[in-house]
């Protein structure tokens, strides 16, 4: 902490009660608690508020002042895809969509714009980026990941951390960004969400804490504990991670806040706490600083401390990193900071959702039938192709916290049907069925339609009953009659387009092979549609990769690309009835040109690598040219293969570049049985192309002295 804060830190806190530091740590959520009751908190001095907007938090804000110390709130909100609680606000795709991108700087702008909309109503802080991997898809907080290799989860956390802080933290439309949840909570086990993660220290350090490293070194200026445990500690006990791990190893010096009501988990959920004293006395001294929808933390709090059974010194430490991140925000001076409220929704945030989306958009089949031509007629079929609720996904002002069929969708947005709509007069409409049965399905009707179509467009995937919190799927078939009705429409013998709009990979092993196209859209935010329709006609050249595998069954999970080895008879193993490999692979992506690499050069002491790309199509593209390595040998299991760099290259027809990377040493670590992160000395294979496949690399042996 810098001198000057720390000086006036220590000022402040020599002049707080016991209670007004307890109250510093209780954020309370307005929406639960109402007007009245949220007055009296912020006249007690707590420490923020989440779902207070406008108004209110402007009322709020003055009780806060008018309070004997007069410290300011901080107001925070889940704004995870855009400033999307709010109806009229720029809604953008999901994490995993945007992770689709592999583009940093169009994930930076999209936490700037972020940003500028949660700043312009005049709140502090979004409940993101979260961090979790998402190595079993059958969790149901996929869609809010960056997928599920590590080292793309970092460098995607870290640009749009940048985006959500800007320059300066005192900057009107800068907000506090929150890593979460911290962490391995994906990785429960049986995706079960909230469920033990049952991994070691060592897994934590070589696998799941890399990309909050990278968040602590972007300045994040917020952590989130994790519900769940590891190990049977519960994450929000758990002084290892929060103390010896975030703060001593990885040094972040911002404050932690619990999830929703973690503190009361302890005792009602996971029962390593009898009474309220037992989890607040827990969840204080492992490291949390603020205490989410908890309000019973300050009484037990200060009861503790009075008692003797724990030291103000507790407190003292945690209200200090708290009160540290609000001076850093430049919130003492400018309790009312706001940004421009103009900017909500403004055309030019709008760009930036739309070039998201288009980014996104991942094509992973095609036999020549793309892109389609706008004098053909074109039956585009399924719910997802005109449902904007399952487009959006979860965390929308429809969707968050909970689904509200009441409330009106308002626009601008573009479903999928009215994207085709725009692009070609030749397109007709049926919604056949959706994921879930409906007393709308009719199948019938869906193929009268298709049969007088030269092409048909089979929109399928999940919705917002299926996604989200406690909202995992043993099942990842499509759902409802979509399949029955996809294998109809591929017996019409037309040329079949299949669209997965979802959020996650669904097991589409057989829509897949009944298909002449496949494109992955995930959930696209509010012009996911037209992206979808301005792909597959051609408008631009799809340049999506995807940060996830796709399995070909339920059964098959995990099927990451970062394996460890040893499945009994080697690289060939697999389940004796499914293939070896996922049914798409993480990294993989086509497009309307081809790519060809060559010429792959390591200098083995500088760790400067080089490839040269091609462009042999006939259309200027975007290749994504990804650097993967493997440790030979090494003392302890290491993956196959593992993502170290990346870099796109954008390619006229003809064009050829080389693509050079500056490895250093630390790019090949490991995290041994000492639990400490070293290079081996030995042989390392070095991987260079198109995706994380064996057969779209180039590889070179290298050693390491």
């Amino acid at each position: 902490m810098e001198k000057e804060i720390k000086a006036r830190v220590d000022s402040l806190l020599g002049q707080m009660t016991l209670e007004e530091k307890a109250a510093q740590m209780i954020q309370v959520s307005f929406r639960h608690l109402g007007r009245e009751k949220s007055l009296e908190w912020a006249k007690r001095g707590a420490g923020s508020f989440l779902f207070a907007m406008g108004e209110d938090a402007k009322e709020l804000q003055q009780a806060a002042l008018s309070s004997r110390m007069g410290i300011p709130l901080l107001f925070g909100i889940d704004a995870v895809r855009g400033h999307s609680v709010n109806d009229h606000a720029t809604v953008f795709p999901t994490q995993l969509a945007a992770a689709s991108t592999w583009d940093k700087e169009a994930v930076r702008e999209m936490g700037r714009v972020t940003a500028k909309e949660v700043a312009s109503e005049g709140l502090h802080w979004t409940f993101s980026p979260l961090l979790c991997l998402a190595r079993d898809p059958r969790w149901g907080r996929v869609d809010e990941t960056f997928g599920e290799d590590p080292y793309l989860t970092g460098e995607m956390a870290a640009a749009i951390i940048h985006g959500y802080q800007g320059d300066d933290l005192r900057n009107s439309d800068s907000i506090l960004a929150c890593a979460k949840h911290y962490f391995a909570y994906g990785e429960a086990v049986g995706a079960r969400d909230a469920c033990d993660s049952e991994i070691t220290r060592r897994k934590a350090k070589e696998v799941f804490l890399p990309p909050f490293q990278k968040a602590v070194n972007a300045g994040c200026a917020t952590f989130m504990t994790a519900y769940g445990s590891m190990d049977g500690t519960p994450f929000t006990a758990n002084s290892w991670a929060l103390k010896e791990m975030l703060r001593q190893e990885m040094g972040f010096e911002g404050f932690v806040v619990t999830d929703w009501g973690n503190m009361t988990s302890l005792m009602t959920q996971q029962f390593v706490a009898e009474t309220p004293e037992d989890a607040a006395k827990l969840a204080a001294e492992a490291g949390n600083d603020m205490m989410m929808s908890s309000e019973e933390f300050f009484d037990t709090a200060v009861s503790l401390v009075r008692s003797g059974k724990m030291a103000e010194s507790v407190l003292d430490e945690a209200v200090g990193h708290i009160l540290a991140v609000k001076i850093r925000m430049g919130l003492f001076e400018n309790p009312f900071r706001q940004g421009d409220p103009k900017c909500l929704g403004c055309p030019a945030h709008r760009d930036a959702a739309l070039n998201v989306a288009r980014e996104s958009i991942t094509l992973v089949r095609n036999d020549g039938v793309l892109p389609l031509n706008p004098t053909q007629k074109v039956a585009v079929i399924g719910a997802n192709g005109d449902d904007i609720r399952a487009q959006y996904g979860d965390w929308t002002y429809f969707s968050h916290p909970l689904p509200d069929p009441e409330k009106e969708p308002v626009r601008p947005y573009v479903t999928v049907k009215e994207g085709f709509e725009a692009l070609s007069k030749n397109v007709v409409y049926c919604r056949g069925c959706g994921p879930m049965p409906c007393a709308k399905d009719d199948l019938d009707a869906a193929l009268d339609i298709a049969r007088d179509a030269d092409v048909i467009v089979h929109v399928v995937g999940d919705m917002i009953d299926q996604v989200g919190e406690a909202k995992d799927r043993a099942n990842l078939d499509l759902s409802g009659r979509q399949s029955e009705l996809h294998e109809k429409l591929a017996a019409l013998g037309k040329p079949l387009v299949t669209v997965l709009l979802a959020s996650k990979p669904s097991t589409i092993t057989r829509e897949a092979a009944r298909s002449n196209a496949v494109v992955i859209a995930f959930n696209g935010g509010m012009f996911g549609g037209q992206a979808v329709a301005e792909a597959v006609y051609g408008v631009f050249n799809p340049s999506g990769r995807l940060p996830i595998s796709f399995p070909h069954h339920a059964g098959q999970v995990p099927v990451y690309y970062n394996a460890l080895p040893g499945w009994h008879f080697g690289p060939n193993a697999r389940y004796c009835d499914l293939p070896a490999g996922p049914l798409y692979a993480f990294g993989e992506g086509l497009s309307y040109t081809d790519f060809a690499y060559e010429d792959l050069t390591l200098d083995a002491d500088t760790l400067q690598a080089r490839v040269t790309v091609t462009n042999t199509g006939d259309r200027a593209g975007r290749e994504t040219v990804q650097v993967y390595f493997r440790d030979c040998v090494s003392s302890v299991l290491t993956p196959v293969k593992q993502l170290i760099a990346f870099r796109q290259v954008d390619l006229q027809p003809g064009e050829k570049k080389t693509v050079s990377f500056q490895l250093n040493r630390m790019d090949f670590s490991l995290v041994n049985a000492k639990e400490q992160r070293v290079v081996e000395p030995g042989k390392f294979l070095l991987m260079i192309g198109h995706s994380s496949k064996d057969a779209d690399l180039l590889k070179t042996e290298f050693t390491l002295s």
